[in-house]
């Protein structure tokens, strides 16, 4: 057994393909990869047998600023991985279940935000419109149909903020091509067998069967929920989060659009049921819909009856491929970065989809071990303390804003949702978060670090968009006319925006058959 330690990081060992591995090695291999001296080695080690779970297809903004700095194009994203714009999500039924009871978290700041007391002229108006109709034109747009972009707009850019929905698996797929013929990844395709480590135990190499020992420095641990490395090995445990966000089970389905020609909806559409919600994403093929539930209140056989009654609803039919079941155990490591060991995505934890927050962990995450790349083993050590800090707080954040949506329902036809508005169930920091919203809108003290997975923009729209009623100061005259001229703003730019956007699938086809200007 080799006892001695290399001193330089150089070798990066992932282990796991999908989404979360193949975009890590390219973050780091675009920047720290290459040939020239004190670069990185990166070899992504990936089972032929696995396949990637390709459900996860919708993402957060970031993403775009993402694949761009990979050098990937966004054409390239739209022709290759059946890509549509994401502009937000729609939460429909989450208050009452009853009519009228949608609104829209949008990724597009309220026009004025940070400068103009936005919500508290809101709470003092007449409400008739929902707040995210009154602060910014995108809840309108998405109602349309209309894309967050127009022909003549650059690579990347956008007049909406936007993110995307894909095919996972493709994305996956595009990423290897572009990782190991562009940025110098090396690819192994092989069954990864066993662990081999130093004596003051680091990992020093995986064992394959058929290529032997990978040795390296530092090892990202993308295998999934099955978390090879650092919850196998290692024994890390699993922090569940069970007894706050009770979903462990999820039922997907792929389904063609009604109409070839249907309106391509770009937003995510999360309906809730008695006992779960369903998500609906729309891509320019298909539609990927799923049902998420606890397995705690309700049986697999009744889950699959809601989801086919809601394909019918919505005039879909399911084919003859019966829906893939899938399980998790919502929670996330105790530690995320140990010893010269670091698991991101699924190996990291998982909570449940939505708000679509994985893939944009998954971004944090490369993005910090990118920046923070060790020099030295010794250095490692630092670097695994700040990682895991910050990512427990983003973890905590996230727990946070998802049980948001559940303490904030009146909807009574079952004990799934009258038990997630427990005081009990609900997180010290959400309850305190709460409190001080009785008085005041969430805002930007709230919500302090530069990289919040969920600004305080976001909190304000689920907070108003499920009828939040807070007792706020009245605001001075001024500061109201202020506001009131953004409200009045937002309904001239929302009129010129809907008569100058694309539709949303003409988009797609235009970007298909010619492509996008290239970015400035």
């Amino acid at each position: 057994m080799n006892s001695e330690v290399t001193t330089a990081v150089r070798r990066v060992v992932v282990l796991g393909g999908g989404s979360a591995g193949w975009l890590t090695a390219a973050t780091l291999a675009a920047e720290l990869g290459g040939d020239e001296p004190g670069a990185l080695q990166i070899t992504l080690i990936e089972s032929p047998d696995v396949p990637s779970i390709g459900v996860g297809e919708g993402t957060w903004p970031t993403m775009r600023a993402t694949l761009q700095r990979i050098g990937l194009s966004e054409v390239d994203l739209v022709r290759e991985c059946d890509a549509a714009f994401k502009q937000g999500s729609r939460f429909d039924g989450w208050l009452h279940g009853g009519a009228g009871d949608r609104y829209y978290h949008p990724f597009t700041l309220p026009h004025g935000f940070g400068d103009v007391d936005l919500a508290r002229a809101w709470l003092q108006g007449d409400r008739e419109r929902p707040y995210a109709d009154c602060v910014g034109p995108q809840p309108q747009l998405c109602d349309a149909h209309l894309a967050p972009k127009q022909t003549t707009t650059p690579d990347f850019g956008g007049v909406m903020n936007y993110g995307y929905h894909f095919d996972a698996v493709k994305l996956g797929q595009l990423l290897q091509r572009h990782a190991t013929t562009k940025l110098g990844v090396r690819h192994v395709v092989d069954h990864f067998a066993a662990v081999r480590s130093h004596q003051n135990g680091d990992i020093a190499a995986l064992t394959t069967r058929q290529h032997g020992d990978i040795e390296g420095d530092l090892f990202i641990d993308c295998s999934g929920l099955a978390s090879l490395l650092l919850g196998q090995h290692y024994g890390v445990a699993l922090r569940s989060e069970k007894g706050v966000l009770f979903n462990d089970s999820a039922l997907a389905v792929q389904v063609p659009h009604a109409d070839a020609q249907a309106p391509l909806a770009s937003a995510t559409i999360s309906t809730a049921h008695a006992q779960g919600w369903t998500w609906d994403i729309g891509l320019p093929s298909r539609r990927g819909i799923g049902l998420v539930y606890s397995s705690s209140h309700t049986d697999d056989a009744a889950a699959e009856r809601t989801l086919l009654e809601h394909l019918q609803r919505s005039g879909l039919s399911p084919g003859e491929a019966a829906p893939r079941r899938l399980r998790f155990s919502p929670g996330y490591r105790e530690q995320l970065w140990h010893r010269n060991c670091v698991a991101v995505g699924l190996s990291a934890g998982f909570i449940e989809p939505l708000e679509a927050s994985a893939l944009a962990l998954v971004e944090l995450s490369a993005a910090f071990i990118r920046d923070e790349m060790p020099a030295e083993r010794a250095d490692m050590a630092l670097v695994a303390k700040r990682f895991n800090e910050a990512f427990a707080y983003r973890w905590s954040r996230i727990i946070d804003f998802l049980k948001l949506h559940y303490v904030l329902s009146r909807r009574e036809e079952a004990d799934y949702w009258r038990e997630h508005r427990e005081p009990a169930t609900q997180p010290d920091s959400l309850r305190e978060l709460l409190q001080l919203w009785r008085h005041r809108a969430p805002s930007r003290n709230d919500l302090y670090r530069i990289e919040e997975v969920f600004p305080a923009a976001s909190y304000q729209y689920i907070v108003y968009g499920m009828q939040f009623e807070p007792a706020v100061r009245a605001l001075r005259a001024d500061r109201l006319a202020a506001a009131g001229a953004c409200f009045k703003d937002v309904k001239t730019i929302t009129r010129r925006l809907l008569g100058a956007l694309p539709r949303h699938r003409d988009l797609i086809q235009h970007i298909c058959a010619h492509g996008m200007p290239p970015a400035a």
